[in-house]
């Protein structure tokens, strides 16, 4: 897919490409509401689509074949939620132990804070109760249905929407071919393709992964005879899903809940030994042999794609923000004008590709010749 803008100066490229990309960014800002759960149906669409075809070709009607694909998913998604519920229910039976030992490690915290800082039991009670009327206050606004009504509207409309995508997927990938002069056809079906082909390897890897994870955090959690371990480990394997920011905010919440059962410090540095554990073996052995995808992307775009994700569209952007940087790394790799942001999002630096733009030149060796 060639640029027909080749013959513009550098700086209208660039004006035009940052300017386009402003305007996506703020469109998806404005329109989250509507776009997380598009793109969340979308995933689950590409995912759902081998299964709607092996049924399609077993004789089945596509109606029928979708249908059943979208019940087969509700029916797994239904069954993991019921047993994470009953692990809650076991949860909540030790909530009055929990809350006196939390009490017990809040009035610690206190001490060692009024001991650190210097900060009286008066002045925190004071700080305490400012951050609670301002939260008390937030849940009062009239932003707050919205807010708890969002969440069930979502949960409402994404089996329409994957339903429709399903069964609109070849106009809509249709459409996206006519939006292109006839010469670039083969090259935007071929991006359509490896885009399917990224968001089906990366949804599936995700799955695999998050399993193996939540095994690996629940056999370390039942080994250090931490209470909850099941619940707890496959709490933190889904925070997991968040790159980076997850896993951090995982090891938190796990030895807080993990110490006010045992308060020892050894219970503590026990989870953080097996979370880091977890996490080495997830970095080096999970990631790179079951979520690793045909297109590769570097820790700091990812990192920064996460935050933005997060900024524009909370907790659904950041899980978002990694496919959506591979499709338009897909895309970026195959427009000409574009292909620089596509390096710069990539993992590969200059001297692992073999590039000699910036290769320094070797040092020539200075003879010495010595005249006797």
């Amino acid at each position: 897919m060639t640029s027909e803008s080749s013959d513009n100066p550098h700086y209208h490229q660039l004006s035009h490409t940052l300017l386009s990309l402003a305007i996506i960014t703020l469109a998806i800002y404005l329109g989250q509401d509507i776009l997380v759960p598009l793109a969340m149906a979308g995933l689950l669409a590409v995912l759902l689509r081998p299964v709607e075809g092996w049924l399609i070709r077993r004789g089945m009607h596509k109606v029928i074949a979708i249908s059943l694909a979208l019940v087969l998913a509700i029916v797994v998604i239904a069954g993991f939620t019921i047993l994470l519920s009953v692990q809650l229910s076991n949860f909540a039976e030790d909530l009055p132990k929990l809350k006196q030992h939390l009490g017990e490690v809040y009035h610690s915290v206190q001490s060692w804070v009024r001991s650190q800082f210097h900060v009286s039991y008066g002045q925190q009670a004071k700080y305490i109760q400012k951050a609670q009327s301002e939260t008390l206050s937030s849940l009062q606004s009239a932003d707050t249905l919205g807010i708890i009504t969002g969440p069930l509207g979502t949960l409402i409309l994404l089996p329409i929407y994957v339903f429709l995508l399903l069964y609109y997927r070849t106009m809509l990938l249709h459409f996206v071919v006519v939006l292109f002069p006839q010469r670039h056809a083969d090259r935007v079906r071929e991006v359509l393709g490896e885009m399917k082909a990224v968001i089906q390897s990366y949804v599936v890897g995700l799955l695999i992964e998050t399993t193996c994870v939540a095994v690996l955090n629940s056999a370390g959690l039942f080994l250090l005879k931490v209470q909850d371990a099941i619940l707890l480990g496959v709490m933190a394997a889904i925070l997991n899903l968040i790159p980076y920011i997850g896993g951090l905010v995982a090891t938190l919440l796990t030895v807080l809940v993990a110490m006010s059962y045992q308060p020892d410090l050894s219970v503590g540095l026990g989870v953080v030994g097996v979370f880091l554990l977890v996490q080495f073996i997830d970095n080096n052995l999970l990631v790179p042999f079951i979520v690793a995808s045909k297109v590769k992307i570097n820790a700091l775009v990812s990192i920064v794609a996460v935050l933005i994700g997060g900024a524009l569209a909370g907790v659904s952007g950041m899980f978002l923000s990694i496919p959506a940087i591979a499709i338009l790394k897909i895309i970026f790799d195959r427009v000409d004008s574009l292909r620089a942001w596509g390096v710069l999002l990539g993992d590969q630096t200059p001297e692992q590709e073999g590039s000699k733009l910036f290769r320094l030149p070797k040092r020539r060796r200075k003879a010495t010749i010595t005249e006797g």
